[in-house]
């Protein structure tokens, strides 16, 4: 038998604090898990601090306690089964796509990047990508990516700290935007030619989703885009299956 490995107590820690969070139901007070783990309060703040910031661990507005985190989750996500996702929201994007006769994604986030689970083409067009492909693409630029930066705990923090560089000195005012107005608008940004605008699809408050569309930038000005954004929110509210 070979020796023992050697554990990184930091790291046993966090994962120990994370399990904790987990088996109390997906949220747990800083109190209860210092309690739990063993660890003083002093060292669980910081740890959970650090998961935080990371998008491993997230506090809710009007809530002291921690909760397991979107990326945690999107890891989850990823290893799991993504057709049930597909299938709650397609009658959604069907709707969508009939009504707007425009190109339909259905996107999530993967890590720092978005992952496109469904694309339906526009009329008479084909299809953008192979079915069952997984499209990846970055968070920054597209309405997608910006939805993802506005409403998800923790990836905005985390994805503009290590990506600061390769952003535009706008990307906090537009972002403050998209929270203010509920949807993200693409004006050429992310491809030549194209305008798109993309929503959040939200389970149970915390958004799990974007839904997005494009088109030709001549036949998605600025003005249509807004009233297809207030058409698709109010498709997705009436058309989401909830069991598959």
């Amino acid at each position: 038998m070979g020796a023992p490995p050697k554990l990184i107590q930091s790291i046993e820690r966090s994962a120990a604090i994370l399990e904790i969070i987990a088996q109390e139901g997906g949220g747990a007070r800083l109190q209860q898990i210092a309690a739990i783990a063993g660890i003083g309060k002093t060292t669980t703040h910081n740890i959970l601090q650090t998961l935080a910031h990371l998008g491993y661990v997230q506090r809710r507005p009007g809530d002291v306690r921690y909760h397991l985190g979107g990326r945690i989750l999107n890891l989850a996500r990823i290893a799991g089964d993504d057709n049930t996702l597909r299938c709650r929201l397609r009658p959604a994007l069907d709707s969508i796509a009939r009504k707007s006769k425009a190109t339909v994604w259905l996107a999530v986030p993967s890590g720092d990047e978005a992952t496109y689970l469904d694309i339906l083409p526009a009329p008479g067009q084909p299809h953008p990508a192979p079915s069952g492909m997984r499209q990846r693409e970055k968070l920054e630029g597209s309405a997608v990516g910006l939805v993802f930066l506005a409403f998800v705990p923790g990836l905005g923090k985390r994805v503009l700290s290590h990506h600061f560089l390769q952003m535009d000195d706008t990307i906090h005012a537009r972002i403050e935007d998209v929270r203010a107005k509920g949807y993200a608008l693409d004006l050429e940004t992310y491809r030549h030619g194209m305008h798109g605008v993309a929503i959040p699809w939200r389970d149970k408050g915390e958004v799990k989703a974007s839904i997005c569309l494009t088109g030709a930038a001549e036949h998605l000005p600025p003005s249509r885009l807004i009233r297809l954004a207030w058409m698709m929110m109010q498709e997705v509210e009436k058309k989401t299956v909830q069991q598959c």
